[in-house]
């Protein structure tokens, strides 16, 4: 059975339009439980779901008013590292995602490029 537990970075794509996200997994045998963050308007929601040899499910429910679950399927890499597959949002919606290990997190991404303070550059003819 593959061990998920930790910090995933992903992508996953509606309509075309890719959106990031983090999840904390917490994997106990194989039975999933986490957390997500939606780099959207959409924001947090808690996950629960199973993993089987290399395949991994779990029910993604938004925190905000968002009534639609989020049924997400995937693959687990043979090197435990990448996860690929399709969510579905019955009767409605679908699309691709990924996501990869991470020891970063959105949060700290964000606030890394808040800091940054980006040079101006004058171009000065003379």
């Amino acid at each position: 059975m593959s061990d998920v537990n930790g910090t995933w970075l992903g992508t996953y794509w509606q309509n075309g339009n890719p959106t990031r996200f983090e999840v904390v997994l917490v994997q106990s045998g194989n039975s999933l439980t986490g957390r997500v963050l939606d780099d959207s308007y959409l924001g947090e929601a808690k996950l629960s779901g199973e993993v089987v040899g290399r395949r991994i499910s779990f029910i993604k429910s938004y925190f905000t008013s968002s009534p639609d679950a989020v049924e997400y399927v995937g693959t687990i890499s043979d090197s435990e590292d990448y996860i690929q597959g399709k969510w579905t949002i019955e009767g409605w919606n679908s699309g691709p995602w990924e996501a990869r290990r991470s020891g970063e997190s959105l949060s700290l991404e964000a606030k890394n490029k808040a800091e940054k303070k980006v040079p101006v550059t004058v171009n000065s003819q003379q």
